[in-house]
């Protein structure tokens, strides 16, 4: 059986976990395979809003299986309180939740050097959410990193003081004055430890592989978003992992022919989170009318998102690169009550005009060329189906469908899970 492959196409906050929420009950397994803590999924049902870092997005129905994959780094302590967060629901989450043994761990003092790092850089920082994401990464590559299988070493406490010892003396050479204490934050982190110890540690990739030969259904659930790629992303304002399609086949151990459908997850206008180019923001009363009515706050960071209307050459490349098969619209609702919507359809790159994402998109060199639609005033949070959808919200549809050559099957048009309609 093939997997299916579901991301985010812009700069994250997309909303992927509302989706892969609404997707889980046709599929056997969730599995996400790349980022951390630094992801903020939400989902919303019954009233209630749920926020997911680590845990993949299907974890609140009873039968599929949430896979945390190789790709992933995990910090042992924020994992514990997503757990303390899912015991109030009654869940039985360690019989669904399976942790890959390539997992690599987030320690104490991968988050004090995130915080050193961003700190020295002034007005020259790139934004990290200081979770510890960019060290941990940066360890794994430079193969000193310790993953979810050392635990079930003898040594690996060893192993542990080892690097966290060489993390301190590299702290000391960061012209920043970071206050902290390490034995405050080593107690919790070895108490979440031992919670994660109760887990089920897998070899992903066979897991996987015996999965596909049974027939059952996987969805690969991604983080961020694909302008956020370490090599595909607004470089050097990304995260440090693949969020694009890429990502997948390395960070669960997928062979690549294996990938079937890419739902590709955007919004119906652009934001973005932290510092980095973004062409299409907006700094008038329609930016501020998308983030109060989009209610535009990180899911992790709590910090305001950036607003600006949808930027289709960016788009466009996200969709190529990843391969997408499937487009689903999110925030449709937040447009209804703009009289006129602007779409990004071109660039004016140092003078010349030009429809490709280009090297640098920083605004001394860029400027957005739009394309001017008719907006709705209809409220679509109350609407169940197409049928009901205004003759503009129809028209922006079936225009973004046709200049990115792809259907667009959802269209999200509220919070909850209930308020998403299929095409």
């Amino acid at each position: 059986m093939a997997v299916n492959l579901l991301l985010g196409l812009q700069w994250g906050d997309e909303g992927k976990g509302k989706i892969v929420d609404v997707l889980t009950k046709n599929y056997d397994i969730i599995a996400r395979f790349q980022g951390g803590p630094n992801a903020g999924h939400t989902l919303e049902f019954d009233g209630i809003k749920h926020v997911l870092h680590t845990i993949p997005s299907g974890i609140f129905h009873d039968k599929a299986i949430n896979l945390v994959g190789n790709g992933v780094v995990i910090d042992p302590v924020i994992f514990k309180k997503e757990l303390d967060n899912l015991a109030k629901f009654d869940l039985d989450y360690k019989s669904k939740l399976v942790i890959s043994r390539k997992a690599h761990l987030i320690l104490p003092t991968h988050r004090i050097l995130d915080a050193a790092s961003e700190a020295s850089k002034g007005k020259a920082k790139i934004g990290s959410t200081l979770k510890g994401i960019g060290p941990t990464y940066m360890d794994k590559t430079g193969r000193n990193g310790i993953r979810v299988g050392d635990l079930e070493l003898s040594d690996w406490k060893e192993r542990y003081r080892n690097l966290a010892n060489k993390h301190e003396a590299m702290i000391d050479f960061y012209d920043a004055k970071i206050e902290y204490d390490l034995e405050e934050l080593e107690n919790e982190f070895f108490a979440a430890i031992e919670t994660l110890k109760s887990l089920t540690f897998i070899d992903s990739e066979e897991y996987l592989y015996q999965a596909q030969k049974e027939g059952k259904k996987i969805l690969a659930e991604g983080a961020q978003g694909s302008l956020l790629d370490i090599d595909f992303g607004t470089y050097p304002f990304v995260t440090s992992s693949n969020t694009t399609a890429a990502g997948a086949c390395t960070g669960l151990g997928v062979a690549p022919n294996k990938i079937k459908e890419v739902f590709g997850i955007f919004k119906a206008y652009t934001t973005r989170v932290g510092s980095g180019p973004f062409p299409t923001e907006l700094f008038d009363d329609d930016g501020e009318t998308m983030g109060r009515v989009g209610n535009e706050f990180g899911a992790t960071t709590g910090r305001e998102r950036r607003c600006g209307w949808l930027d289709l050459v960016a788009l466009k490349y996200a969709v190529h690169v990843n391969g997408v098969t499937q487009l689903m619209m999110m925030k449709g609702d937040v447009l209804s009550g703009f009289k006129t919507l602007k779409v990004c359809t071109a660039y004016n790159y140092k003078g010349k005009t030009i429809t490709h994402l280009p090297y640098n998109i920083e605004p001394e060199n860029v400027t957005p060329v739009y394309t001017e639609m008719k907006g709705w005033s209809e409220d679509l949070t109350k609407m169940s189906n197409k049928s009901e959808f205004p003759k503009e919200l129809n028209e922006y549809i079936e225009f973004l469908e046709k200049e990115l050559e792809t259907p667009i099957t959802i269209v999200s048009v509220g919070p909850d899970r209930t308020q998403t309609i299929h095409r």
